[in-house]
């Protein structure tokens, strides 16, 4: 039983996060649902936030409400405490990253995370490091001096 437990934890890793709800942006954005619909880029634009749980409850308080995973969605929306979701990408913190300097130059979010549209199960599968980040930049004419992504006393 406990190597069946370790087995499954061991899979979760290698396939992807585990999140505290299932989750599958294949199936919403399917629906319509757009990436900026869900994941707000509240000022300054470094991140892309994670949907508050009562904008999850705009569809899904009438949407598989028998669900457990909804439930426990609907619980948290009701408390006002937020869902722990786990970030599947992270920029080093020597690293000046902005979603919405990168957005404004087009670029897309499949660019950075891969086929996002396609998925029931977000894994990391692009490789963020100096190295492709300066061949995406090069490739795009986009500044790629160290201070484009690094402050001057790193």
């Amino acid at each position: 039983m406990l190597r069946a437990a370790g087995l499954v934890l061991l899979v979760g890793q290698l396939c992807g996060q585990t999140q505290p709800i299932p989750y599958s942006h294949k199936t919403h954005l399917a629906l319509g649902l757009e990436c900026g619909a869900c994941h707000k880029n509240a000022d300054p634009g470094e991140f892309m936030g994670f949907p508050a749980e009562s904008f999850c409850m705009s569809c899904h308080q009438a949407i598989k409400t028998d669900s457990p995973h909804i439930q426990k969605l609907a619980a948290a929306a009701k408390s006002g405490e937020p869902i722990p979701w786990e970030r599947v990408y992270q920029i080093a913190p020597y690293v000046y990253f902005s979603h919405r300097v990168h957005t404004n130059a087009s670029a897309t979010c499949e660019t950075c995370h891969g086929p996002v549209r396609e998925r029931d199960v977000m894994t990391k599968e692009v490789e963020h490091n100096m190295a492709s980040c300066m061949a995406c930049h090069k490739e795009n004419d986009a500044p790629n001096g160290c201070g484009a992504c690094h402050e001057e006393n790193f």
